[in-house]
């Protein structure tokens, strides 16, 4: 049995890989949610970065965590961290789908657009880059008090509108957009300290 993050914190690499690791040797439903719940958003948001319309994204995201399922197992974090994994595997599909699409494409006009099977993964600097951002973030998020983690955590990261949250939390809806405003702020700042 995997344990969530305390509220309004974000998974380390070490806690994904615990909850992958888990669901490879255990078909653990409760950790493959906790990784559908932290990556499923993401790398539906990295699908449309990438051009795939909103459609085609949520459809490839499904694929994705269905394969994750799946091939929990081949894993190695020798090899990589969770994110490049499952961001690889959401690439390639991608690039299955836009081939597929290609060849199709190619049976009637003869030739397949090149420029849609380039390779968009992001560059392994990149990824690091993207990881140290993360482990900042995860460092300022601690550093917040409980009521602003978790107003954020309303807010950024389960998507709840403001009218939601000031109903959930029996509090005025400007009150909501106050302390949204005040935590985001105190963030920065403990973000700009956090900079290398």
């Amino acid at each position: 049995m995997t344990t969530n993050p305390p509220s309004g914190a974000m998974p380390n690499g070490d806690e994904l890989s615990a909850w992958l690791q888990a669901v490879a040797a255990h078909q653990d439903r409760q950790a493959f949610a906790a990784v559908f719940k932290h990556f499923a958003p993401r790398v539906k948001a990295y699908l449309m970065r990438l051009g795939s319309p909103e459609g085609l994204a949520e459809e490839l995201m499904q694929e994705t965590m269905v394969s994750v399922w799946r091939k929990a197992a081949l894993y190695d974090a020798a090899h990589a961290g969770v994110s490049t994994w499952i961001f690889t595997i959401a690439r390639n599909l991608r690039v299955d789908q836009l081939r597929r699409k290609g060849q199709a494409l190619g049976a009637d006009a003869g030739e397949c657009d090149a420029d849609a099977l380039e390779d968009t993964a992001p560059q392994p600097d990149e990824l690091l880059s993207i990881q140290e951002r993360e482990t900042r973030l995860r460092d300022a998020l601690r550093q917040l008090s409980q009521e602003q983690a978790h107003i954020l955590r309303l807010s950024f990261f389960e998507e709840h509108p403001h009218a939601r949250i000031a109903q959930e939390l029996g509090i005025p809806l400007g009150t909501v957009k106050s302390r949204v405003r005040l935590a985001i702020h105190h963030l920065r700042r403990l973000l700009g300290a956090l900079e290398p």
